[in-house]
């Protein structure tokens, strides 16, 4: 019995868009952490984000980061990037094809932060950006916010550095992998065009 998705074009749609929303919500879901790849010539990178947003109505995805982190000077140069999903057990890998905005001090991040649980603040509170050289193994932190000895007041601090990455999606590829065949599909975003591809 082959899924409502094997061959229709709506309903690969609904499947994708259903388990980005579930993957905020839910930490479990493999489609919460996927790899993000940006660069600018020869200076490629990828890394796992965490989804922190599902947008179909404005064909939107969004994650956090550092305004440290040295993938924003890359978005600066080249503000497209590529985000990869796979989940193991549905046998679905999407690959989108994204255009990034960079909010900083903005309404948008003034939001996000408002929900950024105070656990979760202390990635922004680093006294220097990611990446930076250290002498020796650290986590970047003062003792006292290791061990979160630290009051929500205190964690405000950390939104100076706290950024939103939204992902504008211009296309979707999708592949599922079936024993009966293989099925692919592309969906362009921007000319509105759904096409089938060879797996």
């Amino acid at each position: 019995m082959q899924p409502s998705y094997y061959e229709d074009f709506s309903e690969i749609k609904k499947k994708i868009w259903s388990l980005l929303d579930n993957a905020v919500k839910d930490r479990s879901s493999p489609f919460r952490i996927p790899v993000f790849a940006c660069g600018n010539q020869n200076d490629i990178d990828g890394r796992i984000v965490v989804l922190r947003k599902s947008d179909q109505t404005n064909n939107l995805v969004q994650f956090h980061s550092d305004i440290r982190s040295d993938k924003i000077e890359k978005l600066k140069a080249n503000k497209n990037a590529a985000m990869l999903f796979y989940d193991k057990d549905e046998k679905i890998q999407v690959r989108l094809k994204v255009e990034c905005i960079i909010n900083h001090e903005n309404e948008i991040t003034k939001e996000s932060w408002s929900k950024t649980q105070h656990i979760s603040r202390k990635c922004y509170l680093v006294d220097n950006g990611p990446g930076t050289e250290s002498d020796e193994p650290t986590s970047g932190l003062k003792p006292e916010l290791d061990n979160f000895d630290y009051t929500k007041e205190q964690s405000e601090e950390g939104y100076k550095n706290f950024t939103v990455i939204q992902c504008k999606i211009k296309s979707i590829e999708w592949l599922y992998l079936a024993a009966k065949g293989h099925r692919r599909a592309k969906f362009n975003l921007e000319n509105n065009k759904d096409t089938w591809l060879v797996p």
